[in-house]
């Protein structure tokens, strides 16, 4: 009796263990990243209209054999000519992070991801704060490209991982934190094949959902829902 009682937990260990990923145990297929500028309309809902919010322009660029860049660009309506610009850097073989910064009129972020620390600083514009990061981590994804990362793995229908990321929001929200993508579907939208990929993560305590519709064939994300609260916005691809 004892003997089947291990072999269950070490299974059950072993089961958790494979729904948990990090940059040590994620398969990428580097095949399915190309280089790309794709912009987006980001809209709110409101009375049942859709307002244009935002236009979001994405790029990935790759710098060498070995490094991606993904850079997001947000220009607001109706000031377009303020900017929200946020860079990463990751490995393309296991989106390890290597780089993120972040500038927008509110705060300004930079941050280096070390084998066993990040590093960087934190400002915020307004209260003219700026503070040194200097915190212990290892084996996580950079938590502002996750949603980047899910197009390019393996997906399967009712698939429902966990990711370890590292986030940095304030003095306050810092740190190893979780995303996870709660069901994965297949559907046709505009008269193609897609996976409909459903997240959330431990950043908005699992207040805010994202329903990401990403073409099978080419991985380009076509569409975004977006849930927070009793807020819906949504961001449709354009080119």
């Amino acid at each position: 009796m004892r003997t089947f009682i291990l072999l269950l937990l070490l299974c059950t260990a072993n089961l958790f263990s494979q729904n948990l990923l990090t940059p040590k145990n994620i398969k990428v297929d580097p095949n399915l990243i190309k280089n790309e500028v794709s912009e987006s309309i980001w809209y709110l809902e409101r009375d049942g209209k859709k307002l244009e919010f935002g236009r979001v322009i994405t790029e990935l660029r790759k710098l060498n054999s070995t490094d991606l860049l993904i850079k997001i660009n947000v220009k607001m309506t109706p000031e377009r000519d303020t900017k929200y610009v946020d860079s990463s850097v990751v490995k393309i073989a296991n989106f390890q992070p290597v780089y993120h910064s972040s500038f927008n009129p509110h705060r300004s972020i930079e941050l280096k991801f070390g084998k066993t620390h990040v590093t960087g600083y934190y400002a915020d514009t307004h209260g003219g704060k700026k503070e040194k990061i200097n915190i212990a981590a290892s084996n996580y994804f950079d938590s502002s490209i996750y949603p980047a990362l899910i197009r390019f793995i393996e997906l399967k229908k009712g698939y429902t991982p966990e990711l370890v990321i590292f986030n940095y929001t304030s003095d306050i929200v810092k740190g190893i934190q979780r995303a996870y993508i709660k069901d994965v579907q297949e559907t046709v939208l505009e008269g193609r094949k897609v996976w409909v990929v459903k997240t959330t993560d431990d950043i908005t305590d699992l207040e805010s959902w994202v329903t990401h519709f990403i073409d099978a064939e080419t991985r380009k994300v076509i569409r975004q829902d977006i849930k927070l609260g009793e807020t819906k916005m949504s961001m449709e691809i354009i080119k």
